[in-house]
């Protein structure tokens, strides 16, 4: 079975480098990584803090949209070239693909945060923060499997697009349960309920149980990171689990 995987896995990650909107997105790295170095230079004080800032800021940004980009297609494009058919007549469980095509991505997501890492010097709170937004790209990656295991790519695009910025706001949605309308109370509680909250793998700069915390200063403890991973795996499982009990389903025919 694992072996069966680490094939899919190793040919997805064939696949994800001949997506030429991948190459798109590679300069759009360099280039961060450029102006990082440049505003790094240009900062008068401290060229470190700025140059920080925009790699993380650069993890979770390029890291969750070339995500949702491979999610999206990677999975449509095996049934479009009617490839789909002799993968699935061999001896192989269609779960076992789909976790394939997710362990595909996680090494080419993996690559590219190594690529926006360059120059970013790693402190306890820096890789601590990297670590979570490793998970929220992961996670954002298994989202994406999940709409595409039953929908198209423009629609699954949009879907996955708009649970990740949903997802990132679960604060201020977390607010809204306050209002005197018990209809958007209702609503926003239902949100929260089936919304993967995102927040709690982008903190620096906000507030965790009414403590400022920042990748500069005082930043969230590794019991926090764990608790946090914990609940980033809970729901790739069951994205992944849903995705292969859809994609079991579909008639390729």
């Amino acid at each position: 079975m694992i072996g069966r995987i680490w094939a899919i896995a190793l040919n997805t990650f064939r696949e994800a480098v001949r997506i030429r909107v991948l190459y798109g997105i590679i300069v759009l790295v360099v280039g961060a990584n450029l102006l990082t170095i440049v505003l790094g230079q240009m900062a008068a004080t401290d060229g470190a803090r700025v140059t920080r800032d925009i790699g993380l800021a650069g993890i979770s940004l390029f890291g969750s949209l070339t995500a949702i980009l491979l999610g999206v297609f990677l999975l449509y494009t095996e049934v479009q070239r009617r490839t789909i058919h002799s993968i699935v007549s061999k001896p192989i469980e269609r779960w076992e693909f789909v976790v394939g095509k997710y362990a595909g991505m996680a090494l080419v997501l993996s690559v590219l945060g190594m690529l926006l890492l360059q120059g970013v010097g790693i402190s306890d709170a820096i890789l601590k923060a990297v670590v979570l937004s490793w998970f929220e790209v992961m996670l954002v990656a298994a989202i994406a499997i999940f709409f595409s295991s039953f929908s198209t790519p423009f629609l699954s695009g949009i879907f996955a697009l708009a649970l990740w910025v949903i997802g990132r706001v679960t604060p201020d949605i977390e607010a809204a349960t306050r209002a005197s309308s018990p209809v958007i109370q209702w609503t926003t509680k239902i949100t929260l309920y089936i919304i993967p909250d995102l927040h709690l793998f982008s903190v620096s700069g906000s507030s965790v149980d009414g403590v400022s915390v920042s990748v500069h200063g005082d930043f969230v403890s590794w019991g926090y990171v764990g608790l946090s991973a914990l609940h980033g795996l809970g729901w790739i499982a069951g994205l992944l689990a849903l995705a292969a009990v859809l994609f079991h389903r579909r008639d390729f025919a």
